[in-house]
Order: C-alpha cells, then structure tokens, then sequence
C-alpha cells in the first residue's frame, strides 16, 4: 500500500512538471520585423523593441516605440493569474489582466476612460526565437486587428 501511495504522489508531481514544461518562457528583448508584420488601416510604427522580463506568474512587458518622430517608451507589469494590475499608459489609467491559453499568453489591457481595449495573444516560435503577437484594438470607432512579428535579439 506505500508503494502504492509511493507511485501515486510521484506521478502526480510528473504531471505537474510536464504541464509546466507546455508554458514557454518569453523573457528576451525583441525587435520588430516590419516585414513580417501587419498593421492593416493603422500606421506602422518605424521601429520597435519589446523587453520582457517573465519568471511565471510575474510579468513585466517594457515596449519602446518611434513612429511620427515621436518616441514611447510603456511598462505593463503583470501576473498571468489573471489578477488584474492598474497601471499608468500615456496619462490615463489601464486596468491589465494575463492568462495562459494553452502555450499563449493572453494579455488584455483596457483604458475604459478612452474606450480602448487592446487584447495581445503572445506565442513563440518551436524554437523560440520569433514572438509573433496578433493583438486586437477594439474602440467605440471600431476595431483593428494587428499581427507583430517580432524576433529575438
């Protein structure tokens, strides 16, 4: 019967690391493939970068962007519970929010003051060197849907 409960609990923890071994880690600094991407009606930014700092649940998205001859430069820091995180974007309040969907992180960032929401599904490449985010815009003028496909630097 030890034996028994001996196999049981040590099965229970090989199913434990497996499913934790289905979770790829995103941390990396990332640069955009502009050629790769699609950003539809909306202007391309001329360049940008994605740092991600990721050590699950704790997630840390640092992205700095030009477009215009503008530069911006946000911080989302979030977990991928799902435990919703205030943080500031250009002057106004986001409420984020991440899940795991399967091996695809699903971070949703809503600005309900401006009526936007942004919903980017993350996933890496098998190899783990392309970061492909298909994110989803929704405001009250309609929405866009954009594919960023950024590599590993």
């Amino acid at each position: 019967m030890q034996r028994l409960l001996i196999l049981a609990l040590s099965m229970i923890a090989l199913i434990g690391i497996a499913g934790a071994a289905d979770k790829p880690n995103f941390s990396g600094e990332w640069k955009m493939n502009a050629a790769k991407s699609s950003f539809g009606q909306l202007p391309a930014p001329t360049s940008f970068v994605r740092k991600i700092q990721h050590a699950d649940p704790s997630l840390a998205i640092i992205e700095e962007q030009s477009a215009g001859g503008a530069q911006s430069t946000t911080t989302r820091r979030l977990t991928t519970d799902g435990k919703s995180t205030t943080v500031e974007l250009n002057g106004l309040a986001a409420m984020c929010t991440a899940v795991w969907e399967g091996a695809e992180i699903v971070a949703t960032t809503a600005m309900d003051s401006a009526g936007l929401k942004f919903t980017d599904r993350m996933a890496l490449s098998a190899d783990g060197k392309v970061l492909t985010s298909k994110v989803k815009i929704a405001t009250p003028q309609g929405d866009a849907d954009l594919v960023i496909v950024f590599e590993r630097q």
